[in-house]
């Protein structure tokens, strides 16, 4: 389908001309949507371009100006997305923040920021208020949610005095609606608005998105409006949507996927954003996710590893459910679908399609429509981010007629780099390069590596970020002569496909220096294991590699049941430790891992009691492990692996997680 503007030169060149823009092309027609109370509240493109302008007015009457940064803490919403664009048009900068930051990590991002104001949604007004005064600077607060009696308890717990130091969204656009067009109108509002936007050029710094520091402390990424509006008209001619499409958007807007994708390339293409339900409590998106799926009846939606896998585990285990007939089904089914796609580019022999055709098309008639209605009955497709998407999933969503399609990015390049699309893709890449972005392979810094060789991902174009907040050092390094040095590993293979094969500072490093990426083991074990859930691979130049492992209960009291084992003394529970052990290294007599070398093959484990979550900061806002923090938060179970004469996982620390596990 042709662009949403076919001329030659884009009729704006900030996110601010995008948005206007996108007021007067699609007009009336819906661009975000919410729940307030029972019912979805729309707002359209012209309605989300009026209101930013009222708020910015509001904004500038209480002396917000150019550069000064404003965080915001909240769910995605209409008006999360309303506060961003009112903050540009005041000549704010946005700084978004994760809602699953602890109270530290917010007072470092407020304070090195140094932050005017905080954003906060209903369900992180208490969090908000009770690290205001830990800020060097104390922020203002505005409430983005409607006032309401528990927030109006909070306001009087915490001593805010209102229209002093908190403020109300909903006030402050009332009051910046009169400015722009009710009775009391001012009739130079809307010159001082252009005005500013005058001032503001491509290169003006759009958002501060600070890292979620995975491998080490967080920097805060600088994104212009000239970074952007690149990245998402690029983007867009890889991975066409089309206009009138609705997307519930899954991922927090502090994510650079969400941000870039949800904001700015729906808006360019006409797609609806639509958000989870968050009314209620913080774990209330998820809980109205499925109700939320099947109202927005989206046609495409952005997804992570964690996420998709999370909802593939779903689908097996419900269909497991219905019995062994239509679970033989569905399982023949699959098989056949990955055999009859291939690897989605190189089709399989006509042989090999017709061989499959039958099981497949009885699947696809008896059982897999019903998986699909979990997406809603007008899905096309997802598009995968944040994190390496395994190739069993590629394979396994394909098949059932939800392709989820991987790309890859980082924040640093506003994000998307490449990806894989309906009109090209090909499973176990992260697919084809954006058009207007150069990509290099490089083994050193100099030499560029042939196809097929692993080497530093580096970038250069119109989506590199201008640099690193405060940060002249760290921009230095990862900015060299117009390229972005990613940190990522990976390669370009024969058929013009990128696949990303790991973060350089997250490879395990053996006594002698030899390095290895975690991510292929961690891959092989999630895909060939029924009992880990999660898993952390872990050599910093020790004697053997080894990981840690969280377990999925019911697996793991099936396996025991299924071995008779029916006690907790110490020789029952090292059977079972056993049974893990075993579970754990089946990777290795699968044909597609055999290529990993036994070096770099778990000799021991420590398993968790307890999920990896939020509360300890272990995972980050798209549930990626934040491997640093779940080193230094296990380092004593790390040390008992290691204390151990010979690499044997029969530890204590092992008898003491199970015997919580089981009960």
């Amino acid at each position: 389908m042709a662009s949403s503007y076919t001329g030659q030169e884009l009729p704006f060149s900030t996110v601010i001309g995008l948005l206007r823009w996108g007021a007067e092309y699609w007009g009336d027609k819906p661009y975000l949507g919410n729940k307030q109370g029972a019912e979805w509240r729309r707002y359209s493109y012209k309605e989300a371009d009026r209101l930013s302008s009222a708020l910015a007015l509001s904004l500038i009457g209480l002396g917000f100006k150019g550069d000064d940064n404003v965080s915001i803490l909240a769910e995605g919403r209409a008006s999360w997305v309303i506060a961003e664009f009112a903050l540009l048009k005041a000549g704010c900068v946005s700084v978004p923040l994760s809602t699953k930051l602890l109270s530290d990590e917010l007072v470092f991002r407020l304070d090195h920021s140094e932050s005017k104001a905080l954003f906060v949604s209903e369900n992180n007004f208490q969090k908000g208020a009770e690290i205001l005064g830990r800020v060097g600077a104390r922020p203002l607060l505005v409430c983005i949610s409607p006032r309401n009696d528990h927030t109006e308890e909070l306001v009087k717990k915490f001593g805010l005095r209102p229209e002093q130091d908190f403020y109300y969204y909903d006030d402050l656009l009332a009051r910046g609606e009169a400015l722009l067009d009710g009775p009391g109108k001012d009739p130079e509002a809307a010159g001082r608005l252009a005005e500013i936007e005058r001032g503001i050029t491509p290169d003006h710094t759009v958002t501060i998105c600070y890292t979620s520091g995975t491998t080490g402390n967080p920097k805060g990424i600088m994104l212009s409006h000239r970074n952007y509006l690149h990245n998402a008209i690029n983007a867009s001619k890889v991975v066409k949507v089309e206009p009138g499409w609705k997307s519930l958007i899954l991922l927090p807007l502090d994510h650079s996927f969400a941000h870039t994708v949800g904001l700015y390339i729906f808006l360019y293409w006409g797609v609806a954003v639509y958000f989870p339900d968050s009314q209620g409590g913080p774990l209330a998106a998820l809980r109205n996710l499925s109700k939320n799926l099947a109202e927005v009846n989206s046609e495409l939606l952005l997804t992570v590893p964690a996420l998709s896998g999370n909802f593939m585990k779903k689908m097996i285990q419900g269909v497991q459910a219905t019995g062994p007939f239509v679970y033989g089904i569905f399982e023949r089914g699959v098989r056949a679908g990955v055999r009859r796609a291939g690897d989605g580019y190189n089709r399989p022999p006509l042989g090999t399609r017709i061989a499959n055709f039958f099981p497949w098309v009885l699947a696809n008639l008896l059982v897999f429509p019903k998986l699909r209605r979990f997406f809603g009955t007008g899905i096309r497709f997802c598009v995968g981010g944040g994190a390496l998407l395994e190739i069993k999933q590629q394979e396994f969503f394909n098949a059932i007629g939800v392709p989820v399609y991987q790309g890859y990015g980082l924040t640093e390049n506003s994000p998307i780099i490449c990806a894989n699309s309906a009109e090209k893709h090909k499973f176990g890449t992260s697919g084809v390069i954006i058009p207007n972005l150069d990509v290099r392979i490089m083994k050193d810094d100099v030499t560029e590596c042939k196809t097929g060789e692993v080497g530093q991902i580096v970038t250069r174009g119109g989506s590199v970020m201008k640099g690193y907040y405060k940060n002249p050092a760290a921009t230095a390094e990862a900015l060299r002569d117009g390229w972005l040095w990613s940190g990522d590993l990976g390669y370009k293979d024969g058929d013009g496909f990128l696949v990303v094969t790991g973060r350089e500072k997250a490879l395990l490093i053996a006594q002698d220096g030899e390095k290895y990426s975690p991510e292929t083991i961690e891959e092989a074990v999630i895909n060939s294991s029924r009992m880990v859930n999660q898993i952390m691979a872990y050599n910093e130049q020790c004697k053997f590699t080894s990981a840690l492992v969280t377990l999925n209960a019911d697996e793991l009291k099936e396996a025991v049941r299924a071995a008779g084992i029916s006690g907790t003394s110490d020789a029952d529970l090292d059977r079972i430790i056993g049974l893990v052990s075993d579970d754990l290294g089946s990777f290795a007599g699968k044909a597609e891992y055999a290529a990993i070398p036994a070096q770099w093959r778990p000799a021991s484990f420590a398993i968790i009691a307890e999920a990896f979550g939020e509360d300890h900061g272990l995972v980050n806002s798209t549930m990626k492990l934040v491997r640093h923090k779940a080193r230094d938060f296990y380092r004593g179970r790390i040390d008992e692996i290691y204390a151990a004469p010979v690499p044997s996982p029969l530890l204590p620390g092992n008898r003491e997680a199970l015997r919580a596990i089981l009960g």
